[in-house]
């Protein structure tokens, strides 16, 4: 009884995620939706929870966030490098559609109209210098720019 009542919760919740996602039809950069929200269940909720909250003991939240990062020099590229990216156990092609469908489904409304997706070769070069040790303190920069271009 237990178990379906865990299956009937999962069906659920994924049904609610999968049409929970703003627009209509798959944003650019994401031709499967439903393979990249897999990605994200598998790769990234963990530690950025289900609904992109984060939290202060695991990871930075996404919601209503990650979207801004592309809008100031060097974040789009800092998104690409951060550990938990540039190490995912995905392929460069995957990755550019995961995080095309991250922005989209966390941070829409901060995606400039011009916004170019992620795109494989971009990825592949980018997460050959991924972030280390540095990279809360290039998160700490790049939020002061982002303070500096909202005022």
């Amino acid at each position: 009884m237990q178990r379906r009542a865990v299956i009937g919760c999962l069906i659920l919740f994924c049904a609610t995620v999968l049409a929970a996602t703003p627009g209509e039809g798959p944003p650019p950069g994401v031709a499967d939706p439903r393979l990249a929200w897999q990605h994200w269940a598998l790769n990234c909720q963990g530690c950025h929870r289900p609904d992109g909250s984060g939290s202060m003991q695991t990871a930075p939240s996404l919601a209503g966030m990650v979207a801004r990062f592309t809008n100031v020099p060097g974040g789009r590229q800092y998104l690409a490098r951060v550990p938990g990216v540039a190490t995912a156990p995905l392929s460069d092609s995957d990755l550019a559609e995961l995080l095309n469908w991250t922005l989209w489904r966390f941070d829409a409304a901060h995606l400039r109209p011009d916004f170019q997706p992620y795109a494989a070769a971009e990825i592949a070069g980018l997460r050959a210098r991924p972030l280390r040790t540095e990279a809360a303190h290039e998160r700490a920069r790049l939020i002061a720019k982002l303070t500096r271009f909202n005022q």
